[in-house]
């Protein structure tokens, strides 16, 4: 039986610019290129060292893996992925650390494909997530912690005792490197504190209601990102649906 052939990817920030090779001088635009041969514009003589800021193309056969190394920072919304066929000599860093991962000076820049997938199986519902409800809970979960904050801090680290922080965060960053997806796991944190911040940007929160309305975002993104391969109680933990629950009023 044929072997399925292997589907590259890069992701480039939303112009289609190669961000290493922009922040080197020399801009690459994936866009400009569908269909087309790139050459490296400034190619490392020894393989595969870095010479320069931008010595080669990287570019990964794990989706879930394109947004690890690729210079944009900070993390942001959208981005673009792209899938590229390596011509010419190819290499790697290492085949036993990096065996997802491909290096080349010459690339033929097939299409592009939808971005969500950079965020791992789950990146439809991810989105969802960071996009519609993070913004409409934000506010809550602030609300919440400065209404009682040491209430709060107590439930948060009953919660984090029973298997919240100490045993759901855990089994999902287990399952992320499992399935070849940290790099989306990471990204997806960060784009939820990013939600966090800017619904909660006028609101005038107390630091700490932001970091524990930080913290709830993250926890709801990588469940979402998880949620096809986590079972139901670590997904509730990571949901903190404990946390939700209103305390009952004292007798």
């Amino acid at each position: 039986m044929a072997r399925k052939p292997v589907t590259w990817y890069i992701a480039t920030p939303a112009d289609g610019i190669i961000e290493m090779s922009r922040q080197a001088g020399t801009p690459v635009n994936l866009a400009d290129a569908v269909g087309q041969v790139i050459d490296h514009p400034n190619p490392c003589a020894n393989l595969w060292f870095d010479e320069s800021q931008f010595s080669y193309f990287r570019m990964v056969k794990r989706v879930g893996e394109a947004l690890e190394d690729t210079g944009i920072w900070p993390v942001t919304w959208p981005v673009r992925l792209w899938i590229v066929e390596p011509l010419g000599e190819t290499g790697n860093w290492s085949q036993r650390y990096y065996p997802y991962r491909l290096l080349a000076h010459q690339i033929r820049v097939l299409e592009e494909t939808d971005a969500h997938l950079a965020l791992g199986t789950g990146g439809r519902d991810v989105l969802d997530v960071i996009q519609q409800q993070i913004p409409q809970r934000a506010a809550r979960w602030a609300a919440d912690w400065d209404a009682d904050p040491e209430g709060m801090r107590e439930r948060r680290s009953n919660w984090e005792q029973c298997g919240g922080g100490r045993g759901a965060q855990p089994a999902a960053q287990a399952t992320a490197r499992a399935r070849r997806e940290s790099a989306a796991h990471r990204w997806n944190q960060r784009l939820a504190g990013n939600a966090v911040d800017k619904a909660l940007a006028a609101s005038g929160a107390s630091p700490q209601a932001f970091n524990y309305a930080r913290g709830r975002a993250a926890n709801l993104a990588i469940a979402a990102q998880h949620q096809a391969r986590l079972d139901a109680h670590v997904l509730d933990r990571l949901r903190g649906v404990d946390l939700d629950v209103p305390v009952p009023a004292a007798v």
